[in-house]
């Protein structure tokens, strides 16, 4: 039989030595009735209709008592890398990192037999890598949401993901996962000792961030077609944010500050992202080279002393790792404490809760509820002590 390439399915034949009607799926003959009939063709319909729904399982027609936990969850990245993308933060990366011990501890385990003992031994195991504990409850979720998947397949029986989610959470001080403090804002007198050690691209990113609010990949993901220009505040649509794959529209407002930061970038291709590496680097050999004391008849003449072919080349768009690297050597150079750019997020959440209300920095951030509003934007203490002097 040959192999089944990615965009075939196999074919409807005829088995010789009993007539019937056959076809081959992951190995596992399929016989359909009397060749040539009506009803086979139905069947055979039916069968690859199913494979197909199935994403072209390897382990389809696998009885669900004996799949195991590695054919599911080499399925299960397949179906999150459709749904969730592969951008550098997306869920499907978080899902690839979390299924791997899974597959470690139980790849050959069936997966109707994985129960709350299971999950709760994964679950020491995530706790003896030094995890948080926050991080480790949204990985326990994760494995539950994949066995929800698996019984919505009608891989796995139901009782399976209803059994996992009985599983509590870890609770503070009760478990010996390592507890994180909250992510609070970083305030301007840090940036602004921060941003002249930085890269002018890196710099103008950080108050671009500020500005509006935006969430790291959003900056670094900019580009000039996504920026409506047609009003006197600037509209930003990314068209793929963290919580796209919900059917949901992001919105960033970009004010008189942020316009003024973003105009010089936007005289580029429009379909090029306006933050690029390769200008940071740019600029800083232009200011290597004006600052160069020795004169250009002696030592190497400008570009003679680089790599012919080097291992790394700037690129075109920074990513929120390289951009959160570069805001925290920028900190270091300064003297601060190093800080990364999502608590840029939250110092602008902050301001803009105080001047104009929680319902204002929900709709600036994007939020669909306020209580997720409220871990972003730190209560003013100012409040409360004017509420003190007046009436305590």
């Amino acid at each position: 039989m040959p192999r089944i390439s990615g965009h075939s399915v196999p074919k409807y034949r005829k088995h010789r030595a009993s007539g019937q009607a056959v076809v081959t799926i992951n190995g596992h003959d399929h016989y359909l009735g009397p060749h040539g009939t009506k009803a086979s063709r139905i069947e055979y319909d039916r069968l690859i209709t199913e494979w197909l729904a199935s994403g072209r399982s390897a382990s389809y027609g696998t009885p669900a008592a004996v799949v195991t936990v590695v054919e599911l969850a080499n399925d299960y990245v397949k179906f999150a890398k459709r749904h969730y993308g592969d951008a550098f933060n997306s869920e499907w990366r978080r899902v690839k990192f979390i299924i791997r011990p899974l597959v470690d501890l139980y790849g050959r385990t069936a997966a109707a037999d994985f129960g709350v003992l299971q999950l709760k031994s994964l679950r020491e195991k995530f706790i003896a890598t030094g995890r948080s504990r926050g991080t480790i409850n949204s990985d326990v979720r994760r494995i539950v949401r994949f066995f929800r998947w698996a019984a919505a397949e009608g891989r796995v029986p139901p009782s399976v993901p209803q059994a996992l989610a009985m599983v509590p959470g870890l609770r503070k001080g009760k478990s010996d996962a390592r507890e994180t403090a909250p992510v609070l804002p970083v305030d301007d007198a840090t940036i602004d000792a921060t941003l002249p050690h930085l890269p002018e691209v890196v710099a103008d990113m950080v108050r671009f961030q500020r500005a509006t609010g935006c969430r790291p990949a959003e900056v670094c993901n900019l580009r000039p077609c996504d920026v409506d220009l047609s009003s006197e505040v600037w509209l930003y649509q990314p068209p793929n944010h963290k919580t796209a794959h919900h059917g949901k529209e992001r919105t960033i407002f970009i004010g008189p500050k942020g316009q003024a930061v973003l105009l010089k970038y936007l005289a580029r291709d429009p379909e090029a992202h306006c933050f690029q590496p390769r200008d940071s680097e740019a600029k800083r050999l232009a200011a290597q080279h004006a600052a160069r004391k020795t004169p250009l008849s002696c030592g190497n003449r400008p570009g003679t002393n680089k790599a012919r072919k080097p291992k790394k080349r700037p690129g075109d768009k920074y990513d929120t790792q390289s951009y959160g690297a570069a805001v925290r050597r920028g900190a270091e150079k300064a003297g601060v404490e190093k800080w990364s750019p999502n608590r840029l997020r939250h110092a602008a959440a902050t301001e803009i809760r105080r001047e104009f209300g929680l319902e204002a920095a929900q709709v600036v951030l994007g939020h669909a509820k306020a209580d997720v509003t409220q871990v972003y934007a730190e209560r003013d203490l100012a409040k409360g002590y004017e509420v003190a002097k007046r009436i305590g």
